[in-house]
């Protein structure tokens, strides 16, 4: 099934893949419950895909009004495609691409200008990545600004309890065999 993006300014244009299997993009079906959830919530917001691979939910959200996507993913072939795909659908002035290991990256400290609303996890699977990547999160917490979300798109096979203290799991939904795990960043 092909890859596109289902609503906003860039509705219906097509994405892009990868080729081979390093990057799993997201369902169609998964997506638009992703942003059914998330809303009028994503317009004006900011966003960092982490694990970006081709960029569409980082895409999906700049489509549907955010105002700034951050892509981070340490494939060539993955950054090559996702360049081609914001400037296919004309999206490529909002967007950063950064070619960093997402671990190196959350374990900068965070600037005040660094924060974001919201952080998009969808790493490798069977890897614990995703639980890597919110154990960093959740140590160094003003990567997310308040009230802000970082969401984990895994395996449901992978998914286990976290002991944070600076992120609280709010909602997970299962679709088929993703899963999307809502942590929140309560308010100061």
């Amino acid at each position: 099934m092909p890859l596109r993006v289902i609503a906003g300014s860039a509705r219906g244009r097509k994405l892009k893949t990868v080729p081979g299997d390093t990057t799993r993009p997201i369902l169609d079906r998964v997506k638009e419950n992703l942003f059914n959830i998330l809303g009028d919530w994503v317009d004006g917001s900011t966003w960092i895909d982490l694990f970006a691979g081709t960029g569409s939910v980082g895409i999906e959200a700049l489509s549907r009004g955010a105002r700034h996507c951050l892509f981070l993913d340490t494939s060539p072939q993955a950054l090559r495609v996702l360049s081609e795909n914001l400037r296919s659908v004309k999206l490529d002035a909002r967007a950063t691409i950064r070619r960093e290991d997402a671990f190196h990256y959350l374990h900068r400290t965070p600037g005040p200008a660094d924060a974001v609303e919201l952080i998009y996890v969808a790493p490798p699977q069977y890897r614990g990545m995703w639980k890597t990547a919110l154990g960093i999160l959740d140590e160094q917490p003003d990567w997310v600004l308040p009230d802000g979300l970082v969401i984990a798109q895994i395996d449901p096979k992978e998914y286990e309890v976290l002991e944070l203290r600076h992120l609280a799991l709010m909602d997970r939904r299962t679709y088929g065999s993703t899963m999307l795990c809502f942590y929140e960043r309560p308010g100061d």
